[in-house]
């Protein structure tokens, strides 16, 4: 459909061509003489001569006999060696190689994939939106993420500014680490939809990542927006709190890291991540999480390995009193050190937790059914008897076979 550019491309090489063959040719055949008439031309040359006096009768005899027999001469070898007059095999090979050479060079310097990369962007992008906004399907591939943002750019060279489509080529600019770029894209959906919650989510983590004390401003100013309207958005906090942790406001940091701890639930992936942010800033906690134990586990590489498919159960329960366990905590088995955390919060009965029981042992467990009970073949270790003498305990174990 797209495919004039080669076949114009084609016929301006083949007119060159054609007229590189034919120009010399054209030319001899108009300014050269051709044997006949230079034979003629020297002959009369020769009788002007003998009849003015200059050449005997006998001598202009030899010298005619002799350019006779030169012009025959030159007629038998033009005949025993007679080339095509134009040539016409090496001239079509010419024409032949010139179409392939112009061919190949539209094809292999990218712009005939590029324009079936096109065209298959434009057929695809409702199915790679769907894919992107709503997650159905596969995960867009490195190639489809490609092809999606070239056809979300022809979207918007065609019908004009979209607050969809800007925020949908903002994040994928910002996957690909085209942070200032994904940050004008963001900019422009927001000026067609400047409440978008999951719009000025984005434009705050880029913000945060080009940094600067001007865009951690304008970071911190579009997550205030957020928390206005949701007060309880736990990704809006998140990010407050990394704005005051990146402009150096330890105490903001901690004030915000904290309040979200207390938000999260313990099964929640962000849980051990604010818990480790707060670690790095000299707090081991918040004090409305209550009794804690802090447990630095190793698993040995080949257990792990062995085992890809099984969990690792941490839990404590009681010295005295039922075996059900007052915190528990489910993660996939993990390989070589790590550092976990049992706390009131982890209770598998609400009026059943670490605070109450002074005494504790912690188990950790490598379950290959993926249950809490412990089935044949099961690993675990015990830590001794840990007592509550303070709100905040730590144990080192070691599991391996």
């Amino acid at each position: 459909m797209m495919l004039w550019p080669l076949l114009l491309a084609a016929l301006m090489m083949l007119a060159l061509t054609i007229i590189v063959i034919s120009w010399p040719r054209k030319a001899s055949a108009v300014n050269n003489q051709t044997p006949l008439q230079l034979f003629e031309e020297r002959l009369q040359l020769l009788a002007l001569a003998r009849d003015s006096g200059e050449l005997a009768e006998q001598d202009f005899a030899s010298a005619a006999a002799e350019l006779k027999q030169q012009f025959n001469q030159q007629q038998q070898d033009a005949i025993s060696y007679r080339q095509p007059e134009r040539q016409f095999g090496w001239h079509l090979g010419l024409i032949i190689f010139v179409i392939v050479a112009v061919a190949a060079i539209y094809r292999f310097n990218g712009h005939y994939s590029e324009l079936a990369d096109w065209q298959q962007a434009r057929a695809e992008l409702a199915s790679y939106g769907e894919r992107a906004l709503l997650g159905e399907g596969e995960p867009l591939s490195e190639h489809e993420t490609r092809l999606f943002a070239l056809a979300l750019r022809t979207k918007l060279a065609e019908e004009g500014d979209d607050a969809i489509a800007w925020m949908l080529l903002g994040r994928i600019w910002m996957s690909q680490g085209l942070m200032e770029d994904a940050v004008e894209a963001f900019e422009k959906s927001l000026k067609l939809s400047p409440n978008r919650i999951p719009l000025l989510l984005n434009f705050a983590q880029a913000l945060i990542v080009v940094g600067g004390d001007e865009n951690l401003a304008r970071a911190g100013r579009a997550v205030a927006r957020i928390l206005l309207t949701e007060p309880g958005n736990l990704d809006a906090m998140s990010l407050m709190a990394l704005i005051a942790h990146e402009k150096g406001d330890t105490a903001e940091a901690i004030k915000a890291w904290s309040l979200l701890a207390e938000q999260l639930e313990s099964t929640d992936p962000r849980y051990p991540l604010v818990l480790g942010k707060l670690s790095e800033l000299g707090v081991d906690n918040t004090d409305s999480i209550g009794r804690q134990i802090r447990v630095r586990l190793t698993v040995a590489p080949e257990l792990s390995a062995e085992n890809p498919q099984a969990s690792l159960f941490l839990f404590a329960r009681a010295v005295d009193g039922p075996k059900l366990p007052l915190a528990v905590q489910r993660i996939p088995l993990p390989s070589g050190e790590v550092e976990l955390l049992l706390n009131e919060n982890m209770a598998m009965q609400p009026d059943w937790n670490l605070n109450q029981a002074e005494q504790v042992v912690v188990v950790a467990r490598m379950s290959q059914a993926g249950t809490v009970e412990q089935m044949p073949g099961d690993l675990q270790v015990e830590s001794e008897i840990l007592t509550f003498n303070d709100a905040k305990i730590s144990v080192t174990l070691t599991l391996e076979p």
